[in-house]
Formats: structure tokens, sequence, C-alpha cells
């Protein structure tokens, strides 16, 4: 796009009351955020969020590939998210899919007015490449009345900025989005599908949902192992008009996937404070320890070990002595803290009991562990 034809948008973009706070529904588009991992490979054997924040796999297919935080965005754009086939799948069963997902709550996405009268457009805009020329399918998934519409996209070896504005959904004023923190619409990029989603005709217009329509007309990434995909830049705006990306700090991006997953510690040496590094034996086998934070997350968070599993040793509780500890628990919790429970204490000196009473602090112990916990939708 050039210059003139920027400036010209944006003020087709400022007429129409389209800019005005912040202008981009997608979390961590830019894929700047990777909490988890920033490669994670032989995936397809489940659903997760594995790298980049806020951004699931879901796979139903023999095929794997490995999926990564690469720099190698377009101008403007330091990160992508990369994926490379490592197995292919070239014999497609019908039930067959690759999506990649970001699912957005339904308070975030009440501007859209949809489903009711004055319900208005929204714009999809993105970039991608890939090894080759590939046509993959761009879904708008309304969860909470089983709603679909799509359209096709292509790819080529360079990047490429697609801008699609889906249509008011006016339908018979009976399906707005919940007002809550529940999942109520999902943009999904469909990079595989057997018949069972693509036997159909793509639901390029809103439709109650007929599964065969919705990846209707797409290649497959499981082609073969030469394959990658590239995509960053992602932006979803209430009106007609793609605008330049909403770029946003690494600082706020954070905070806002934090709503959805967090990290205790960042795990890069032995011996960091666990959650607020405080806590207490309320008696001789159990620990009571504190993690409490700022930013209220979307639901109360699920409790994990993360990247090591719930193994012996994974943390330190500091008394007069040290104790390994091996049970981690979720004991109370809710949006803004939890008390998590510790026990089967052990020492080197073979004490396997707390200093009943005592307070004491909240350690790993090696590097690479932390505490995670998860609300995402």
């Amino acid at each position: 796009m050039t210059k003139a034809a920027e400036l010209a948008k944006i003020g087709e973009v400022a007429t129409n009351s389209q800019i005005g706070g912040r202008r981009n529904i997608v979390i961590n588009g830019a894929m700047q955020v990777a909490q988890r991992a920033t490669s994670a490979t032989g995936l397809g054997t489940q659903n997760n969020y594995f790298t980049l924040d806020r951004w699931k796999a879901t796979i139903n297919s023999a095929g794997r590939f490995t999926m990564s935080q690469t720099a190698d965005g377009p101008v403007g754009f330091a990160n992508c998210m990369k994926l490379d086939c490592t197995t292919a799948d070239a014999s497609i069963a019908a039930g067959e899919y690759l999506i990649m997902e970001h699912h957005l709550e339904g308070q975030d996405v009440q501007a859209i007015g949809k489903g009711v009268t004055g319900a208005k457009e929204v714009t999809l805009s993105f970039y991608v490449k890939a090894n080759a020329a590939f046509d993959f399918v761009a879904e708008l998934h309304d969860q909470d009345n089983g709603r679909t519409n799509g359209r096709v996209f292509s790819t080529t070896t360079d990047w490429v900025r697609h801008e699609i504005t889906f249509q008011a959904d006016v339908d018979d004023g009976s399906s707005p989005f919940d007002d809550d923190n529940a999942n109520s619409l999902s943009i999904k990029f469909w990079l595989h599908a057997g018949t069972t989603y693509s036997g159909g005709t793509l639901a390029s217009s809103w439709e109650n949902i007929t599964q065969a329509n919705r990846a209707a007309g797409i290649d497959s990434f499981f082609s073969s192992t030469d394959n990658n995909f590239f995509i960053t830049g992602v932006q979803m705006e209430v009106g007609s008009v793609a605008t330049p990306f909403e770029n946003r700090s690494f600082g706020e991006e954070i905070i806002l996937c934090q709503r959805y997953f967090r990290l205790s510690n960042d795990g890069s040496s032995a011996y960091q404070a666990v959650g607020n590094a405080v806590g207490y034996a309320e008696t001789t086998s159990s620990f009571t320890a504190f993690w409490t934070w700022e930013t209220e997350m979307r639901a109360t968070p699920t409790l994990a070990i993360f990247n090591e599993g719930v193994s012996a040793g994974s943390v330190i509780v500091r008394q007069d002595n040290s104790y390994f500890c091996d049970g981690v628990a979720l004991g109370v919790g809710g949006k803004k803290g939890l008390l998590i429970n510790l026990t089967t204490p052990d020492n080197t000196g073979g004490d396997t009991t707390f200093q009943d009473g005592v307070p004491g602090g909240v350690y790993t112990s090696t590097n690479n562990i932390a505490w995670s916990i998860d609300a995402e939708l």
C-alpha cells in the first residue's frame, strides 16, 4: 500500500468513527509473548497452548509439526508464529483437521453488536507467508450461537497482508454474544481438513454451522515435510476497514496475556522465589504457601508444576532446615490469588516433617521449574 493510499484509508476510518481507544480485539497478534516456550516439537497428539500466548493448536491428524516463535516477521514485526511440517499426512481421513485458534471472551466483543439490529461488520487482517502457494481458510466461529463465517486466503513465499471484512450478523435478533468471561467468538485458521469439514460449500456469509462448509476449498499443510507456514500481525476490529496494525508495548501485551496464563518465576536459575515466596506450616506434614497477583485472571485458575511435572524436589521450603517437597496441590483459589498446599517433606538429613507453626520461604530446587496457573478459554 502506498503512503497516499494509507493516509486515505486512515481518513476513511476516521470519518466512519472507527478510530478511538483500543482497536485490536486480538491479544498477542504480533506474536510477542511466549511464556510457555519459544519452540515445541512433535506436536499433533493433543490440543493445547504450546508456545505463543493466546494461540491454541487444535489437531486431529497423523501429521506432526513444530511450532515456534520466530524472528522472521515482515517490516514492523520482530516475531511471527512458524509451523513446520515434520510428518506428512497425505491420506486425509474425513474427520481430520489442523486449526490455529484465538478465543475471545463475550464481554470483549460486545461492541460488534452481533445478532441484533444495528450489528456491525468486523475486519480481520493478518500477514502470512509459506514455502509455496496454498489456499487456507480464516473463520469466525460464534461459539454462543453455533454460527460461522469463513474466507479462503492464499499464501506466497513473500509476506502478504490479507484484509477480510465479515458482514454484520443481524440474524433474527436472537443470537447476541453472551456478556460474560466465557468463549464467545473464535478466530480460526484452518490449515488441514478432511471432507467432514471441507466437503461442502464454504460458508462465506453468516450461517448456522454445517460442518462440511467450514473449510471447503483448502489445501493441506501436511501434504509434505517441506511445508511451513508463518503468520503475524493478526488484528480484528469493528468496522469495514483494516487500519494499520495497532502496536502495543511488550509490557502491555504480557499483562493482557497473564489474564489467561502466568508463571510464578522465569525458571532461569535455581533457588528462585516461587509465588510470594512465603508461607507457614499448618501441621508437620502440610505447608501453606501464598501466591497473589495484581491483574485479575479470567477465572479461578488451575495450578501445575510447569515444565518438569510434579516431581520430587520441585520446590524447597526453607524453615530452620530445607525440605524438598514433591506434593503440590491447590488449596483455596480465586482470580487474584491462591493458597497452595505443599506436602511430603524430605531433606538430606532424613527429616520428613515440617516444623509445625513455623513460617518459611519457598524456592525452586533447580532451574527450568516454575508454578503455572491457567485460566485459558
